[in-house]
């Protein structure tokens, strides 16, 4: 048992670094992310450019022959066949475990939403799967379905060319028409001590999300024209967002597998106690034992 507690509490130790790392890294990253859906959604307040996105981008006119990138549906909604006939689902894990029910909530949260397809409609030919995670590939597969793409190598350590170039595949696919809906299925670091699992659609870009906080449109001074700027900020919020998720997921991972080790640590104490506890008691029994013995021996 104490063999056992020192490579908890070097899990720990080593478990907390990486989560401190991070948690940087999404602190870096969330006032330039943030900056960008703040100007996004003042300019999709503009109703000028609405018209415009309507044209170009094919914005609110979900019959129309260009993709409609942006849409008006909440966060979390659930597809129905008919609007969004292939759907395409992006589950992330981890690679590994010791990280307490983490792995096992969110893959839950895969098993939920494949539930909710299927009462729509959906068969397996109509959703494309790509995982994250060794533990989610491992899942997927008991589940029955064909993975499109295992990409476990970002559960680890996600970087930005990679997530760019996993977005932009995805990306293409929804602009091609290969796929109506992208759905993101992963654990949400919330705090130390709490990573819920988040169903979150992807594409087409829930506006809500932008929406807040901005209830007057903002008067930028822009150039080029507002447009020609929409078009070339929503790949960088798309790229950024999925780069967002895999932080989130890798932090979230982080946070379960220190509070695991650490509970684990602290039940390997109170073993060890107990343990103790127990091993001299029989140790003074085994010396009682003996002395009642040699005191017997000597009245003979």
């Amino acid at each position: 048992m104490k063999n056992t507690l020192k490579i908890t509490s070097a899990m720990k130790m080593v478990a907390s670094a990486k989560l401190h790392k991070a948690q940087s890294a999404i602190g870096n990253k969330l006032p330039y992310e943030q900056k960008l859906h703040h100007i996004l959604s003042g300019l999709l307040q503009d109703d000028d450019l609405q018209r415009a996105m309507h044209d170009e981008l094919g914005f609110g006119n979900p019959h129309g022959h260009s993709p409609v990138v942006l849409q008006d549906i909440g966060l979390d909604q659930v597809p129905e066949k008919d609007t969004y006939p292939r759907i395409a689902i992006v589950a992330i894990s981890s690679n590994s475990s010791l990280c307490g029910a983490f792995n096992a909530n969110v893959i839950k949260k895969y098993h939920e939403t494949i539930g909710i397809l299927e009462n729509q409609g959906y068969g397996k030919e109509d959703i494309d799967i790509y995982v994250v995670g060794r533990k989610m590939a491992e899942a997927v597969r008991k589940s029955g379905y064909d993975i499109c793409e295992d990409l476990s190598e970002l559960a680890d350590k996600p970087t930005y060319d990679a997530a760019a170039d996993f977005a932009s595949s995805l990306v293409d696919s929804f602009t091609s028409g290969e796929v109506s809906q992208v759905v993101l299925v992963y654990s949400h670091f919330a705090s130390h001590g709490s990573q819920p699992p988040v169903r979150e659609n992807y594409l087409p870009l829930p506006l809500h999300d932008y929406d807040e906080g901005a209830s007057e449109p903002v008067d930028y001074i822009l150039e080029p024209d507002p447009l020609t700027l929409v078009k070339s900020l929503l790949p960088q919020v798309l790229l950024l967002k999925l780069y967002t998720v895999l932080l989130d997921a890798n932090a979230a991972e982080h946070a379960a597998r220190t509070l695991a080790m650490q509970i684990a640590s602290d039940n390997a104490k109170d073993l060890i106690s107990e343990l103790t506890l127990a091993y001299n008691k029989g140790r003074q029994q085994e010396i009682t034992a003996e002395i009642l013995d040699l005191v017997g021996g000597m009245q003979n």
